[in-house]
């Protein structure tokens, strides 16, 4: 008898696992839907060029679906680009394609396909709070994802990669916090090549790569000429993943770069021509669709030479006023995990909501911070990969442009750190409130 109950109770708990993980993501996914319901009609504006719909990214998976190829990525039609990654702007180009450019079908297609990522993530969210917290906490985790404000905002409300970046990103980190356990190189040449797909989305991946490569190395078991052995198939997968696009940026552009080529015009919008205190972070009068001078200098010159011109005048200003430059990331570090940038009537009245937004991105900071502490205390060897990311990711954005936005791939990481710290929370003050006999 023995025997045959060990099948029927591994059942039971697949079941009941499908059933933990089925609710979250059917939740998310309504009320994601509901948002889309609401918002996806003010996409197709015509007088504003389409910004809603996608922006940079928008407008070159209009030129792919119209015949031009992977250009333009600004209004109007110009040579091949390298400015945006390609595996969003394909996915919404065979959208377009299939179901109209910038027609409201199109819009509520793609914004129901990122809800259905975003929803999808909270398998991911579940799995990666199980490894590091247990089950508990990983069904909270999940369940605080489904109804997590940004996770709904940046999904059912933006025409962007977001959705699909964060759900790649947290699975790449689910494998890499049980990665040392395998012993054969497929499944570390899988890690690295889903790791170069979700790169091919947003690249900014890119800089945890070597540090949680080298996390699982560390504890891989076996000799070290076998972990040399799994690392290289890990970054050669890597490469191949990244090959076929940097080629092609190569071929029409003459410029080595594995995704995209506009990092530096970034830099030179956080920094160099964004120096007035009220400012916003992101600075849009600095890139061309929102500064008609710079549109027209965008046309004239060409993509490789602008660009060129902004990282001459970017690193010059860098030079030139270390102190500012250095004044500059303190500031974005800040807004990162605050939420702050000014508090002056003028920016005030271009951001409304700079004050509730403040007090949510604290509470959840601190949250994060009280998790990260306490999962350091109990399990300092599952803390490190989390540590990684909120320490090596924001560095990209820190030395350029910030925004809640560039948030989204490790918010999941953020949320379950958040929710440990809120069950510690939640522990210390049973524990000190009074017995009533």
């Amino acid at each position: 008898m023995a025997t045959l109950a060990a099948p029927v109770i591994r059942d039971d708990q697949k079941t009941a696992l499908r059933g933990r993980l089925l609710s979250p993501v059917l939740v998310a996914f309504a009320v994601r839907l509901i948002v889309v319901c609401f918002y996806f009609r003010q996409l197709p504006d015509a007088n504003l060029c389409y910004e809603q719909f996608g922006w940079e990214v928008g407008w070159v998976a209009r030129a792919l679906a119209s015949g031009h190829g992977f250009s333009s990525p600004v209004w109007p039609i110009t040579g091949p680009t390298a400015m945006v990654p390609p595996l969003y702007t394909f996915l919404l180009a065979g959208i377009f394609k299939l179901f109209g450019i910038y027609s409201l079908t199109s819009g509520f297609i793609v914004l129901t396909l990122n809800s259905l990522f975003s929803s999808l993530n909270c398998i991911a969210v579940y799995f990666s709070a199980q490894y590091s917290l247990g089950p508990r906490a990983a069904r909270i985790a999940a369940w605080a994802w489904a109804l997590y404000p940004f996770a709904i905002y940046f999904s059912a409300d933006r025409v962007w990669e977001y959705a699909l970046t964060s759900l790649l990103f947290t699975t790449c980190f689910c494998i890499a916090q049980r990665l040392h356990t395998a012993e054969k190189w497929l499944p570390w040449a899988g890690f690295g090549l889903l790791y170069g797909i979700t790169a091919q989305s947003n690249p900014c991946v890119l800089s945890v790569f070597p540090f949680l490569l080298v996390f699982a190395l560390g504890r891989a078991r076996g000799p070290n000429p076998h972990r040399l052995l799994l690392g290289t198939c890990a970054v050669a997968a890597l490469v191949v993943a990244l090959a076929p696009w940097t080629l092609r940026n190569y071929r029409a552009l003459h410029v080595l770069c594995p995704v995209r080529d506009d990092y530096w015009i970034n830099i030179y919008a956080g920094n160099y021509s964004n120096t007035s205190p009220i400012n916003p972070p992101s600075n849009p009068s600095a890139h061309p669709p929102s500064n008609p001078d710079e549109m027209r200098k965008f046309l004239s010159m060409g993509e490789v030479p602008y660009l060129a011109e902004k990282h001459a005048l970017a690193a010059a200003w860098i030079r030139a006023h270390p102190g500012g430059f250095l004044r500059a990331i303190r500031r974005r570090v800040l807004y990162y995990w605050t939420g702050y940038w000014s508090l002056r009537p003028e920016y005030r009245a271009i951001e409304p909501t700079e004050l509730p937004n403040m007090f949510y991105v604290c509470s959840v900071t601190v949250l994060m911070l009280i998790g990260l502490i306490r999962l350091t205390r109990s399990n300092a060897v599952a803390a490190v990969p989390y540590l990684i990311l909120v320490v090596i990711f924001p560095l990209t954005y820190y030395l350029s442009l910030v925004l809640m936005d560039y948030r989204e791939p490790i918010e999941p990481a953020i949320v379950v750190l958040a929710v440990a710290g809120a069950l510690s929370l939640g522990r210390k003050r049973r524990a000190a409130a009074p017995t009533h006999r």
